[in-house]
């Protein structure tokens, strides 16, 4: 009975080295969407990985809704390779699940990007917007308005 133990942590072990990736490799990433200014409606946004999937030429590693009813809202990633990622995302008021706009193209509802870059005619670019995220715990906020 006392070799059960061992059998099962040498097991777990080896299947962890057989996947590549060790929990103590993985990371977490808190992320917090600050200065609402109204609690209705949802934060859409993406988390991507890469400057195509920001670009969307590529999947991103997580397309998320997340309702709002306080002045902040977060969501926690969990399992996460470590690296560069970004975040586009907007408040989406009315619940139409789009980003609605003027007809000039001008959003008319709040919007942001991670490192709180700043869109200049276009999305804001991926490297103004791109973030490291290390192994363990990492925490990320953006203020939306």
């Amino acid at each position: 009975m006392k070799s059960l133990p061992l059998f099962l942590g040498l097991v777990l072990g080896v299947s962890t080295l057989a996947s590549g990736v060790r929990a103590q490799d993985t990371a977490s990433l808190d992320v917090t969407f600050a200065g609402l200014k109204a609690t209705q409606g949802a934060i859409m946004f993406t988390l991507v990985n890469s400057e195509e999937a920001y670009n969307d030429k590529a999947k991103p590693v997580a397309a998320v809704m997340l309702p709002v009813a306080a002045a902040t809202a977060t969501r926690t990633f969990r399992g996460l390779a470590p690296g560069l990622y970004a975040i586009k995302a907007f408040h989406d008021l009315n619940g139409d699940g789009k980003m609605n706009a003027n007809p000039f193209g001008i959003p008319t509802e709040p919007f942001a990007f991670s490192n709180n870059a700043v869109a200049n005619m276009s999305p804001a670019k991926w490297a103004a917007a791109s973030f490291e995220v290390k192994a363990g715990a990492n925490a990320h906020a953006i203020t939306i308005d």
